[in-house]
């Protein structure tokens, strides 16, 4: 499973013994798939960016909750940075915005602080919401979460770990990030693609290089075997975030074989449109000054996705 947000990504691979079945158990073959994949994600990030490899076996009898893992990389990462929340009062709430609200007040005859979050409605959002309270080290004593139509509130009673409220403008600005990257990274972008194949070794190689080849960037992507089967979801958009091309998905399907179903697109997404074929971008360096680009600007998920093929043998199924 892989996330992008923010233009960080993270993924958690099931690896297993491409020749013998089962979980790696030599020491130095698990030391040079480390080094092959520190490799590939140096490979493409500058001096200082942040990234990090770690390859774990499975503690018995214990599962990874991968969407759970998910939220703690991510969080981890500082892909929170960017999100700015929206805090123009009730008007916005009448006029019926759809965008993420967060507002957070004191309660100070009880000692709390009260974190109201109105937002799209959509599964899993109470979980994603937990997440990042339970990773900022937040203790909820008292919530109330109610939907209506296609919006959904969500208040909470919470404390620091030491038993205080929030006491500093930067704590509720980085509270209120932290929230909005949450369930901002569940939010899937692009043209879903479901696939259904017979599982071999190499077939999510085969996946990504033909994605990339045709000039698709993958924004998020579920997959995993279900006995001699492969299935999954992946996410597309072309490599500057527009939507894909129905020529280039109709490639894919010729090239990969077995089943690969066009459904459409995520909820929610407004695909950018390009009126010529090449696009004036902004991005920013690390030091946050703006550069114009007279390029299309690849995501990160195109440039994890197009190394990825090298590393990938087989993979065993993925569960949440």
């Amino acid at each position: 499973m892989a996330w992008t947000h923010n233009t960080r990504a993270a993924s958690i691979i099931y690896m297993q013994d491409g020749f013998r079945g089962g979980p790696i158990t030599d020491p130095k073959r698990l030391a040079h798939v480390q080094e092959q994949l520190e490799n590939v994600v140096e490979a493409h990030h500058g001096m200082g960016e942040r990234r990090s490899v770690r390859l774990l076996a499975p503690a018995p009898g214990q599962q990874t909750h991968t969407e759970r893992r998910l939220h703690q990389l991510m969080y981890a990462n500082i892909d929170y940075e960017p999100c700015q929340g929206c805090n123009g009062g009730g008007a916005a709430h009448r006029n019926n915005c759809t965008k993420i609200h967060v507002f957070i007040e004191s309660c100070e005859e009880k000692g709390y602080s009260v974190v109201n979050v109105r937002s799209r409605d959509r599964p899993k959002l109470l979980f994603d919401t937990l997440c990042a309270l339970t990773d900022m080290q937040y203790v909820v004593f008292h919530a109330a979460v109610s939907s209506k139509g296609t919006m959904a509130d969500q208040e909470y009673f919470i404390r620091q770990e030491d038993g205080c409220p929030l006491e500093t403008d930067n704590e509720r600005h980085r509270l209120t990030q932290s929230l909005i990257a949450a369930i901002e990274r569940r939010i899937t972008h692009g043209l879903r693609l479901d696939i259904r194949s017979d599982n071999r070794m190499g077939l999510l190689s085969d996946l990504t290089r033909a994605l990339r080849e045709n000039g698709l960037s993958i924004s998020s992507a579920e997959i995993g075997a279900n006995g001699d089967r492969a299935v999954g979801s992946f996410y597309v958009t072309d490599a500057s975030g527009y939507e894909a091309n129905p020529q280039a998905i109709e490639q894919v399907k010729k090239e990969i074989g077995g089943s690969i179903v066009a459904v459409n697109k995520s909820p929610g997404w407004t695909p950018k449109t390009s009126k010529s074929p090449s696009v004036a971008s902004i991005s920013r360096t690390s030091s946050g000054r703006s550069i114009n680009e007279d390029k299309p600007r690849f995501s990160l998920g195109s440039l994890f996705w197009s190394q990825l093929e090298k590393l990938s043998n087989n993979f065993s199924s993925i569960r949440s």
